[in-house]
């Protein structure tokens, strides 16, 4: 099963196709960390990470992790051993918060983008994560939250994501 990213705004997977967003300067092969761009190629993803304060479990073969106050991921590359890993919050290490504020991470999945042996500032917290607006990203795939829900029901631990 493979998620095909097309172009900043389709996402297909078997027939269904899907509005997202991408980076906001569009997708890239050469990745560096803060650039705005997407990552091309074709990775694997990750476990499905989600608020269990705001959603309840969504119907999925991914593996489900509830996301605690405490968890970021790694964007510091002055910590090569942690970049582009979760990390539990250390205010002296750069990271992503998982817990915001706002709702995009009320369901997240990691692309497996520079992930088993990361190199630093290639970019990392590269994640499938909700929108509302359709606002380009900093570099992640992005949905609404219903088009998320429908993904989830038709991917599988051993998906690929494909980005153009």
């Amino acid at each position: 099963m493979t998620i095909l990213v097309k172009n900043k705004h389709t996402l297909q997977i078997d027939e269904f196709i899907f509005k997202c967003c991408i980076g906001k300067k569009g997708s890239t092969k050469n990745k560096r960390e803060g650039d705005k761009k997407s990552p091309k190629g074709s990775f694997k993803i990750g476990n499905l990470y989600f608020r269990k304060d705001r959603l309840k479990k969504p119907m999925t073969l991914l593996k489900c992790i509830k996301i605690k106050k405490s968890m970021g991921w790694c964007d510091d590359i002055h910590f090569p051993k942690k970049y582009n890993k979760l990390i539990k919050i250390n205010k002296k290490i750069s990271h992503e918060k998982l817990m915001r504020k706002d709702h995009k991470y009320d369901f997240l999945i990691p692309i497996k983008y520079n992930f088993k042996k990361p190199t630093i500032d290639h970019g990392s917290c590269i994640f499938i994560h909700l929108t509302k607006d359709y606002k380009p990203t900093a570099g992640c795939i992005a949905l609404k939250e219903k088009d998320f829900l429908i993904m989830l029901k038709i991917i599988k631990k051993n998906s690929f994501i494909k980005i153009y």
